[in-house]
């Protein structure tokens, strides 16, 4: 399964290198035509009224993806509700809560007074994490997004962040935040399941405004006009422990240890671990949203004997509160580190600017 996984991976970042990719790439291909074909139907319906998109009476900022997985948009996320929440508003976060149990229409994760209401099993990883980061944001998970938003609304929040919402059409938006990773932007350019689009690169042009993240040395272009700002994430400058109480990097020095990660992309987890000079003898690759129970659980507990640290995710942390290590669990935090933040402010000012003038 984690070859198919790798080969598969492989397909999607870039054309197929051989024999055994052009074979899964051509059978795939039929599904990506099909895929495509019925996006364009689905946007068409939306344009022309035959599907209904639900208008908020606060503004709706989308942050979202063209590609699946790996852009890194929960920082990004985390920074936008930072700047909402320091111009004095009050802000909620509707997620589809990816991963979480939680089966109702509506879920309350947060109410902004600093208690979190749902677990991270029940939520989904990346709401909770919000949540604990912001205790002033009100979080919400939702099938229907549309009954999020409403909820969110009720609630009195004067600013929505849709989280993962560009093709979320159900819900119209002020604001459509869209983030490519700088190092394949489109991948392979096929769509889903051949390639990773979701839609074509020509939907960007519904943006306000286009993030590349993981942009170090690489500086892609979008073949038409239109805002772009270029981001970074970084490991912060402390480590935590699981209870969140700082830890110097210090701490690794000259000792080994053990990583592991259930995200989109867990090896740049690890290579940036490395950069910054952690001497990782073992790397557990874990899926995104992994749950973390069973035999897999166990395998990862027993193999922490041979270390004395292991380091993890804030996404894989959330959810392992009640695993009792056999060493000391750290978890890095991901920064964001902007080229220049000017054109987002912008957007975000004009928000804060709408709600201030029409409280």
């Amino acid at each position: 399964m984690k070859d198919f996984a790798q080969t598969y991976r492989t397909i999607i970042d870039q054309k197929p290198s051989n024999l055994k990719c052009w074979a899964f790439f051509i059978l795939l291909w039929p599904w990506a035509l099909l895929f495509g074909a019925l996006v364009k139907l689905r946007v068409v319906l939306y344009r022309v009224g035959l599907k209904r998109s639900y208008r908020a009476t606060v503004p709706v900022i989308s942050i979202g993806n063209l590609t699946v997985g790996g852009t890194g948009k929960t920082p990004v996320v985390d920074a936008v509700v930072k700047k909402l929440l320091d111009s004095d508003l009050r802000v909620a976060v509707v997620s589809r809560g990816y991963g979480g149990s939680f089966q109702g229409d509506v879920g309350c994760v947060a109410r902004g007074d600093g208690v979190v209401l749902l677990s991270a099993q029940e939520a989904g990883d990346e709401p909770y994490l919000l949540a604990q980061r912001n205790p002033a944001l009100q979080v919400y998970v939702a099938r229907k997004r549309a009954l999020g938003v409403r909820a969110a609304e009720l609630s009195g929040v004067q600013v929505i962040i849709l989280d993962d919402g560009f093709q979320h059409l159900a819900v119209r938006r002020d604001v459509d935040i869209v983030l490519l990773d700088a190092r394949a932007p489109f991948g392979n350019g096929q769509m889903l399941p051949a390639g990773p689009l979701r839609e074509p690169p020509s939907s960007l042009r519904r943006a306000s405004l286009v993030i590349f993240t993981h942009a170090t040395q690489v500086r892609p272009e979008i073949p038409f006009e239109m805002p772009v700002a270029f981001c970074r994430h970084r490991l912060g400058d402390m480590l935590r422990s699981l209870n969140g109480a700082p830890v110097p990097w210090s701490i690794l020095d000259g000792t080994e240890a053990l990583a592991f990660a259930g995200i989109a992309r867990p090896e740049d987890f690890f290579a940036a671990l490395r950069a910054r000079g952690v001497m990782l003898v073992e790397t557990w690759a874990f899926d995104d949203h992994q749950d973390y129970c069973g035999e897999q659980l166990n395998q990862l507990v027993q193999s922490c004997q041979n270390v004395k640290f292991c380091i993890t995710t804030e996404k894989d942390a959330v959810k392992l509160n009640s695993v009792m290590f056999l060493c000391q669990c750290l978890v890095a935090p991901l920064e964001l580190e902007f080229d220049n933040r000017v054109k987002l402010d912008r957007i975000l000012d004009e928000v804060v600017g709408t709600v201030t003038k029409n409280p």
